[in-house]
């Protein structure tokens, strides 16, 4: 594994300081220059935009039953695909942290798939919505990252926006599915505030970390799906392009610009994003001919304010003083 030396972190300007200083570990990344940070911006939203289109591929082409298979399909061959594409493997103690992450950000997938299979109507959306809210409740703890009351309303905001969206009098709360989109949202929530603690270490980028991470996931998958699920009976050509579509950019390329963000952008900035999940999930429903009432139109206007809000700083009042 190639080394490289480690270069200070660029301090950015004064307010919201704490949530830009740069991770502890081994690694090197930095905040990028204001210039840039709208294009990293953009560029790790797609992640999330990606992982929207998860709820449509799983109700239309995927078999159903087979939600283990399906976070197998996603994640193993991804990750072995990120092994070949880079040649890094990881070293020292990084060996357990990959598999931590592996298992946060990875191993949760199928109870993503059982939610989105058990709770019609996007209600498994809104609970993902709520991962802002959990990672700025963790990064207090392990980042000692207070998130600033501008960030905080506007993630409250944003969760209640996108229920306004997907949740109705109609809307079927399963127990199970509930308890399995609560837990894919914690997972990842751990996994974003602990990979922005340890960072990546020197001289490996983030398409060897994402790879490393989905095949631990995968392995982990793999033994109770074979046990429990088996491989689907019949995997058509739309199952087929579901799978592929899931693993290469709902997989790879959505997780490494992901792991990109979370190492160059503000807890704060990049937890938000999660937001564009739902959003596109939406987006497509209403695409195929779902339409939207006042109140849902209104919720989705306000979730995109709240996820625009975030990427900036609160604005500066000044006091006027009379003489």
């Amino acid at each position: 594994m190639s080394s490289s030396a480690h270069r200070p972190a660029t301090v950015p300007p004064s307010g919201d300081q704490s949530a830009t200083v740069p991770p502890s570990g081994d690694q090197s990344a930095t905040v990028p220059p204001s210039g840039h940070r709208p294009v990293t911006v953009l560029l790790t939203a797609l992640a999330p935009a990606a992982w929207g289109t998860t709820y449509v591929v799983t109700t239309e082409l995927l078999p159903p039953g087979h939600p283990m298979f399906a976070g197998l399909m996603r994640a193993l061959p991804a990750g072995l695909a990120g092994l070949a594409l880079t040649r890094v493997l990881p070293r020292g103690d990084w060996w357990w942290k990959a598999v931590v992450l592996g298992v946060l950000n990875i191993g949760g997938m199928p109870l993503l798939f059982v939610a989105a299979e058990r709770l019609p109507g996007g209600v498994a959306a809104t609970l993902g919505a709520a991962q802002p809210l959990l990672v700025a409740a963790l990064a207090v703890l392990a980042l000692r990252d207070r998130p600033t009351p501008w960030r905080l309303a506007w993630g409250v905001l944003g969760v209640a926006g996108v229920g306004l969206v997907v949740l109705g009098p109609g809307a079927r709360l399963d127990a199970v599915g509930l308890l399995a989109g609560l837990g894919h949202t914690a997972t990842m929530a751990g996994g974003v505030v602990l990979t922005r603690r340890w960072g990546r270490p020197a001289g490996v980028g983030p398409l060897a970390l994402a790879g490393w991470q989905l095949t631990v996931g995968g392995l982990l998958l793999l033994p109770p799906t074979l046990a429990l699920e088996g491989v689907p009976q019949r995997i058509d050509a739309g199952a087929a392009g579901g799978y592929l579509w899931l693993g290469s950019m709902g997989g790879l390329i959505a997780y490494t610009l992901w792991f990109r963000g979370i190492a160059t952008l503000p807890v704060g900035a990049t937890a938000p994003l999660v937001l564009l999940s739902p959003l596109v999930a939406t987006a497509i429903g209403a695409a195929r001919g779902e339409s939207l009432s006042l109140s849902q139109s209104c919720g989705f206007a306000l979730s995109l304010a709240a996820l625009l809000a975030a990427q900036l700083s609160p604005p500066r009042w000044k006091r006027s003083t009379s003489r």
